[in-house]
């Protein structure tokens, strides 16, 4: 007798009476989309209630584990179960009856530690070097819990909570008021910047103004403790003048010595855009086919910034709880204007003012009148450097021309030769504050451990010391010297003293804190062919209006180049060309104004 075979059943039965289910012929079932899993997906666990109770006997950090807050069931196919809710949830809310142990440990949003025990109501652990905190019954009693309070170290980086991933940003207020007839041209973020590179050969000098004075070794030798000199305020002429205000280039625009031009503080932050954290903008002028970078009168890429880049920055003061008076001088604005006060007063303290022994350069200061001016003048070197931006592709040389500064000179103690020196100056407000970046205390530790500062500060503020790097490789000094400036009283921003000064060659400062000058003249060069293609287009929708272009041949065009206040991402606006020229003449009537009220009380 033949075998029988059960598909041989099967299939002479008819369909309605077949027996088992329907063989399907797509992936639905009962018209919801399923999708089979595979062998590569990675399972976590649906429901496991007893992970937290582990964790929390663990307690620290570990007690939220982040590794499985986004793992699900069928993650890479979650798109096919997509369910539009058509009801309005938000009028329903959990009502939950249950008690909360009375040793439950809440996170704070700052990272501190509410723990509410017997013997400790209400008592906040915050920050703190101490590894465990005892909660609970009295000391030797059973039942006594250590919990790891090393999270929540004050000023010592990020502190992870359990929401910290969900922390509101802080926002900042943008530099410039963006005014509505400003138009959008383009929209660059910092990861496209930082891939760029351009290799460019060192520059040449053109000409040089002003003279120097020579450098105060003494300054360099450690100061005996409680004996530190006091900063003093001098009263010296110095400029800092706008690149297109400048009449030095002016000049050598109209002789045709290069296309760009911009000054040293301009460009180094164009060149150091993607270290920033702060706002700042530049103006970019075109006047026929001459391209200026330049700046506001009072904008905020003259002021020097304080721990711009830590972890936890300063707090502005609406954002600080209480509004106490010494949190007033630790906002930024403040910290900005303290900072850019020491810098400038610590390049004049730190030179000898002789007649005698002065390097004078070609030309005189180029800014000064002898005649309007009662001040002296400071010692200030401008040196107008050319730098070739030029590509294989270019059918003509693209030039730029920068105008660096040099404040002092000194002498070679083993080759005598005489070197040029950028000074500049990092302070301290108070190690113990919020926004100090967890900085060592200067006044113990300088001495000690100068590597660690140093590198403390190279963290903190790596913006604003990459800027001084790049101006003093642009203008090719020798030697940068930084001078550490903490505040007599960390509750007074009126009196500071001086703890040491650390000299540095720039290049292998810019080594040491992985500064690539290539990426920024690709910064640069990207922003410079912008520019150009934007007026490339503009000459091609005019064509055919012969006299109307030949006119515009001269005219001006004016663009903004602004850094978002909370996002690494920097726009370029066009804008009228008489942008900004209103509120200068505006400033400068009000100026006016002031001074002849002034006359008329005396």
């Amino acid at each position: 007798m033949a075998p029988i075979s059960l598909a041989d059943i099967v299939s002479s039965l008819p369909s309605e009476e077949a027996w088992g289910p329907a063989t399907p012929t797509d992936n639905t079932l009962d018209g919801v989309p399923y999708a089979p899993f595979s062998k590569g997906d990675k399972l976590g666990r649906m429901a496991d209630w007893t992970a937290e109770g582990k964790d929390r006997e663990r307690g620290g950090r570990q007690a939220y584990n982040r590794n499985y807050r986004d793992q699900v069931y069928g993650a890479g196919t979650s798109s096919l179960f997509a369910v539009q809710v058509a009801e309005d949830e938000s009028s329903f809310s959990v009502v939950d009856n249950t008690r909360t142990s009375a040793k439950a440990r809440v996170f704070g949003r700052g990272g501190g530690t509410i723990f509410r025990g017997r013997g400790q109501r209400g008592v906040i652990q915050r920050g703190g070097r101490a590894g465990f905190q005892r909660v609970g019954a009295g000391r030797g009693q059973a039942g006594d819990r250590y919990y790891d309070n090393r999270g929540a170290r004050s000023g010592r980086g990020r502190r992870f909570g359990w929401k910290d991933y969900d922390k509101p940003q802080r926002n900042r207020d943008s530099s410039v008021n963006i005014r509505p007839e400003w138009s959008l041209i383009e929209e660059v973020d910092f990861n496209r910047l930082s891939k760029l590179n351009l290799e460019t050969p060192d520059g040449e000098d053109l000409d040089n103004y002003g003279f120097l004075y020579y450098y105060d070794r003494s300054y360099d030798k450690a100061p005996v403790k409680g004996h530190e000199r006091r900063l003093q305020a001098l009263d010296r002429a110095a400029y800092n003048v706008t690149t297109s205000q400048d009449p030095v280039i002016q000049d050598l625009a109209e002789r045709d010595e290069a296309t760009i031009f911009a000054t040293s503080d301009i460009l180094s932050m164009l060149m150091c855009a993607p270290r920033s954290v702060y706002s700042w903008d530049i103006v970019i002028v075109k006047q026929g086919n001459k391209i200026y970078f330049d700046k506001r009168e009072g904008a905020s890429i003259d002021l020097v910034t304080v721990n711009e880049n830590a972890a936890d920055a300063p707090l502005e003061a609406s954002e600080t709880a209480g509004g106490k008076q010494q949190d007033s001088i630790n906002t930024p604005s403040a910290l900005a204007m303290e900072a850019t006060f020491i810098n400038h007063n610590f390049a004049l303290q730190t030179v000898l003012e002789s007649d005698k022994d002065k390097v004078e350069f070609n030309h005189p200061n180029p800014f000064y009148n002898a005649q309007e001016e009662t001040e002296p003048l400071a010692s200030k070197a401008y040196k107008y450097r050319r730098f070739d931006l030029s590509l294989e592709k270019d059918e003509e040389p693209l030039h730029l021309i920068v105008r660096t500064e040099v404040d002092a000179v000194t002498k070679n103690a083993v080759s005598g030769e005489t070197q040029q020196l950028v000074v500049k100056a990092l302070n301290e407000f108070d190690h113990k504050a919020q926004g100090a970046g967890g900085a060592l205390d200067w006044r113990t530790k300088l001495a000690s451990s100068r590597g660690a500062v140093v590198a403390t500060e190279m963290k903190n503020n790596s913006c604003k010391l990459a800027r001084w790097t790049t101006q003093a490789i642009l203008a090719k000094a020798d030697v940068m010297k930084l001078g550490f400036v903490s505040r007599a009283n960390p509750r007074s921003a009126d009196a500071h003293v001086i703890l040491g000064v650390v000299g540095y060659k720039p290049r292998e400062f810019a080594t040491q804190m992985n500064l690539n000058l290539g990426n920024g003249w690709g910064i640069v060069r990207t922003i410079v062919d912008l520019i150009r293609s934007l007026d490339e287009a503009e000459e091609e929708e005019g064509e055919g209006e012969g006299q109307q272009q030949g006119e515009d041949k001269e005219k001006v065009k004016k663009w903004v180049l602004v850094k978002d206040p909370n996002k690494p991402v920097v726009r370029l606006y066009s804008v009228p060309p008489n942008t900004f020229e209103e509120d200068e003449e505006a400033a400068g009537e009000g100026k006016e104004e002031g001074e002849e009220n002034a006359e008329e009380e005396e």
